[in-house]
């Protein structure tokens, strides 16, 4: 078992146990967000450090709507 700390701009986002380390350009989810690896730095035998990089979610936008006049 390793120990595999998640971090996104030096923010730390999950700490697990691990029996597979996440490879380079992986694709993976965490707390159901779609994220890919960029970066795993070993600190010792049983510790790693893993950079993602979060999918962006674009924005919707709101509808809106010109009713015109009001019925009654």
């Amino acid at each position: 078992m390793h120990v595999v700390h998640f971090y996104e701009n030096k923010s730390s986002i999950l700490n697990q146990l691990l029996i597979r380390i996440p490879n380079v350009d992986e694709n993976i989810q965490l707390k159901g967000r779609k994220a890919k690896v960029i970066e795993v730095i070993q600190i010792d035998e049983r510790q790693y450090h893993v950079n993602v990089l979060f999918e962006k979610i674009p924005k919707k936008q709101t509808l809106t709507k010109d009713l015109g006049k009001k019925k009654r």
